[in-house]
């Protein structure tokens, strides 16, 4: 099982990135997956989650800025952030829960500054 981020990045603030996740060595489209976050000296915090029927769940603080998606066709895992904020700079996590257990992927920095 491997998960692998990509899109991370240094933005201002107000801009927008999206983050990707390659997975493989599973079912994929059978996976709840989630996008998790951790900031220096912080938890990691769960962003969003997506079932593998598509519904969606997201944490208060990216609300109506991230959006959460996933196409299991190409076996991959999205995280759309708009309006970023200093406060979401952190280190992204890629997460997939399959057959009662969790999979990490390694992480992509995303560091919002002006």
């Amino acid at each position: 099982v491997q998960l692998v981020e990509s899109g991370g990045g240094l933005v201002q603030p107000g801009g927008s990135l999206r983050l990707s996740c390659a997975a493989s060595g599973f079912t994929f489209s059978r996976a709840a997956a989630s996008w998790y976050r951790q900031a220096p000296g912080k938890d990691r915090d769960l962003v969003a989650g997506i079932y593998s029927a598509g519904m969606t769940t997201y944490a208060d603080s990216v609300k109506g800025r991230f959006t959460i998606s996933r196409d299991n066709a190409k076996n991959t895992l999205y995280l759309q952030m708009n309006s970023l904020k200093f406060e979401d700079t952190a280190v992204y996590y890629c997460e997939a829960h399959y057959n009662g257990y969790d999979y990490w992927g390694q992480g992509t920095q995303v560091t919002v500054s002006s």
